[in-house]
């Protein structure tokens, strides 16, 4: 872009009144007009858009994509739904970032890349995490070469009682695809895969376990009050081995109810010159290293931060600029491929090689 030349100016719909309104905060703080928001409950939405001073209301997304004074549109519905709104607002013509998982199997990503491959518009899935400011830093001590040759990490995101949105979609495979695995692994997987250079995986051995949810017991957060009698067929524990094309291996863990202290997550690097560790509950992250023939603890002076407004700031200014986001559809599509397989692997009880 020629210096001095107007920038495009980004004017987005959001489909999802839910964590629509993260994305919605996101492109306000980044100079970006939000002109309509979408979702089924219609008074949600009413009362969303009159939080936000959003201009105008859908509940049919497929009416709000035929707005022409809207050029972006942000995903934020039930994971089933990913697919068929990524595709239809890449083929109306609108720059598209879709919340994670990228869709509920590998197959149905496969489709959205290939619709993203055959738009001029940018296409992003939104691992927020990769956008906190300790991450951040952290990728920069990797590329830097502290750690030396990553070899071996390991990350998990465990919760002790939080089972979200009971018996809705969360918790219904037909809709989500999974459950923990699926909801939070897909963070600390992409997270940790993009700390490492985004290695291919080769295979991949999974276990997973549905002790609490079956029996109406480990419901938290936002899920404590809702109705114990709706449906559950997903797993609330899931752990994947998984050997990457470049010798290094990974290990995976995510839960919604699991016997243990206290809620967590972390994503930790094990390399040849150092290790490090990010670790959600404090925020930052620390490096290990030998330092003058003496073992040391670099603790960074970081923020930790969400990395929502940070992503959506890059989406927007890659609109903007007319830049390539860094977070791919297809290394979207590669996290899937791995989800799939752990799935596959605790379904069957074999490695399964990719």
């Amino acid at each position: 872009m020629e210096m001095g030349e107007d920038r495009v100016e980004v004017k987005a719909g959001i489909i999802g009144a839910g964590i629509g309104r993260v994305h919605l905060e996101g492109y306000q703080a980044a100079g970006a007009e939000v002109v309509a928001l979408c979702d089924a409950n219609e008074s949600r939405a009413r009362e969303t858009a009159e939080k936000y001073g959003v201009r105008k209301v859908y509940t049919d997304y497929k009416e709000m994509l035929k707005d022409a004074e809207i050029n972006t549109i942000s995903v934020c519905t039930p994971n089933s739904m990913h697919a068929s709104m990524s595709i239809d607002a890449l083929e109306a013509g609108k720059h598209v970032i879709c919340e994670k998982p990228l869709s509920v199997n590998a197959a149905d990503a496969q489709r959205i890349v290939d619709a993203a491959a055959k738009s001029d518009k940018k296409f992003m899935v939104a691992f927020c995490y990769r956008f906190r400011e300790d991450a951040q830093l952290m990728k920069k001590f990797v590329e830097g070469g502290e750690l030396g040759r990553i070899y071996y990490a390991k990350t998990a995101w465990l919760r002790r009682r939080g089972i979200p949105g009971f018996g809705g979609w969360f918790t219904t495979k037909e809709l989500s695809g999974g459950g923990p695995l699926i909801d939070l692994g897909v963070h600390m997987l992409d997270l940790t895969l993009w700390l490492m250079g985004n290695p291919r995986a080769v295979s991949v051995s999974g276990s997973a376990y549905a002790e609490f949810g079956p029996y109406g017991r480990g419901a938290g957060g936002y899920g404590r009050d809702k109705n114990l009698g709706g449906k559950y067929d997903v797993e609330d524990l899931a752990i994947g081995l998984i050997k990457l094309e470049n010798g290094a291996t990974l290990h995976l863990e995510a839960s919604w109810a699991t016997n243990i202290e206290k809620d967590g997550g972390h994503s930790t690097l094990i390399g040849t010159e150092g290790g490090a560790c990010l670790n959600f509950a404090e925020g930052g992250f620390k490096l290990h290293k030998e330092m003058y023939g003496h073992q040391v603890d670099v603790l960074p002076v970081v923020k930790a931060g969400s990395g929502h407004k940070d992503e959506m700031a890059h989406f927007v200014k890659c609109i903007q600029e007319d830049k390539a986001p860094t977070a791919t559809g297809e290394q979207g599509l590669e996290i899937m491929r791995i989800l799939d397989a752990i799935y596959e692997s605790a379904a069957t009880g074999k490695e399964v090689m990719l």
